[in-house]
């Protein structure tokens, strides 16, 4: 069965990217199928409002306006619109506050066409998707626990199994590698990640990652 064709919205307060986004994702035609572009965030709005597109791809920066308050009106008016932010802001604090402001991937603009439509199958899929250049920064390892050590996120009810699991969900590791990582199977790693999810009080990778952000968990 062929896989469904993404209906995404673009916004940038630059026509010139919009322009070469459309042309780098118009080879992807039969992934992907842009049904509207904005330049601000009040047309951005009504569009999504409007087409109730799949995706909304935009910077976290729209002139004046703000791509983290249009994410948040976003999944106020539709919340089952993704929204995966497309920018050149390295700026770690930008991917924390996209993440709590509810963004299913944060990309950098020097990602190529092929690239950028497998992002966006990911997030179709479920998954959360950061950019390797910043995922990389922020993916530290599992600590390596000695017997009776302290472990990250012990005071907010994680066992030490559930605080790896936690390490590498935030390295942006699918349930598949981390099981490889742990040597476990991805069934228990998805016992683990709702048992994680129960104890900090969310319900996806976005809002965990975010939690263990915020508190400093890995550093």
């Amino acid at each position: 069965m062929p896989t469904p064709v993404i209906r995404l919205v673009m916004v940038d307060d630059h026509a010139m990217v919009l322009h070469g986004v459309d042309a780098m994702l118009s080879h992807f035609r039969d992934d992907v199928a842009i049904v509207g572009t904005a330049t601000n965030l009040a047309d951005a709005l009504s569009l999504v409002t409007t087409e109730r597109p799949d995706v909304l791809l935009c910077d976290v920066r729209l002139g004046k306006d703000s791509g983290l308050d249009l994410c948040r009106q976003t999944k106020t008016v539709c919340p089952d619109t993704r929204v995966v932010f497309l920018t050149v802001y390295e700026d770690e604090q930008y991917l924390y506050q996209s993440l709590r402001a509810g963004a299913s991937g944060f990309v950098l603009k020097r990602v190529d066409g092929v690239e950028l439509v497998g992002h966006l199958r990911r997030v179709m899929d479920g998954d959360l998707v950061i950019d390797p250049t910043l995922a990389g920064r922020i993916a530290l390892s599992a600590a390596r626990i000695n017997a009776g050590e302290f472990w990250a996120g012990a005071h907010l009810g994680l066992t030490q199994r559930e605080s790896e699991v936690l390490s590498l969900v935030v390295a942006n590791h699918s349930n598949k590698g981390i099981a490889a990582k742990l040597v476990i199977s991805e069934d228990t790693v998805k016992t683990h990640i709702r048992g994680l999810y129960r104890k900090l009080g969310v319900s996806d990778r976005g809002g965990a990652i975010a939690v263990a952000l915020r508190e400093g968990l890995f550093q």
